[in-house]
């Protein structure tokens, strides 16, 4: 008996590469793709922002099909189980207004960022410490949010199809087929 409690203990716990190896696997090649397709190079990233590069825009929304399309079918696999977190206006309108902020006056997000500073443009230094300051400050200000800002607006766990009373499998395949027309407009109309 014993020895069986070990193996499920053994088998149960992710191995080192699992926990490690593959999320910096994975982020390496998300920091590649988001080097080749231009979308860590300052003025990219500020044409978005001045609506005369739409490069990042046809980036995130072809990353929203991917992901969309990834989830909606292991979920319908039964290989995922979807947690949604709570829909809490308050926090959810500051930290999109901080994160803007912070996009417009630096020209770089947290993915961007990195992946600029990997092409060595060391202006990204003062982004990564500015968002490690914003991390720190939020954390030490974490009991007064959650008894504040965390409290306004919640709307319990919401999902897109919720709002329009729509099944998510069907509701995600006509957002797809949205998202891929979006992208074949702006890929049509852009420069």
């Amino acid at each position: 008996m014993n020895e069986h409690s070990s193996e499920e203990r053994t088998t149960a716990r992710p191995s080192v590469f699992r926990s490690y190896g593959l999320p910096i696997l994975f982020g390496l090649a998300f920091g590649f793709l988001l080097q080749k397709g231009g979308v860590a190079k300052f003025h990219i990233l500020v044409g978005v922002l001045l609506f005369q590069d739409f490069t990042v825009i046809k980036v995130m929304m072809s990353a929203v099909v991917v992901g969309m399309l990834g989830v909606i079918i292991l979920h319908g696999m039964g290989k995922l189980e979807l947690n949604v977190k709570p829909t809490r206006l308050g926090p959810n309108i500051l930290g999109g207004l901080v994160f803007g902020i912070g996009f417009a006056c630096s020209g770089y997000c947290p993915g961007t960022g990195a992946a600029a500073l990997g092409q060595n443009n060391w202006d990204a230094l003062f982004m990564i410490a500015g968002m490690m300051a914003g991390s720190y400050l939020f954390a030490i200000s974490s009991g007064l949010l959650d008894r504040t800002v965390n409290r306004w607006g919640d709307r319990g766990k919401l999902l897109l199809p919720d709002l329009v009373r729509a099944p998510v499998t069907p509701f995600a395949a006509g957002f797809v087929l949205v998202l891929i027309g979006a992208l074949w407009l702006l890929e049509s109309l852009a420069p």
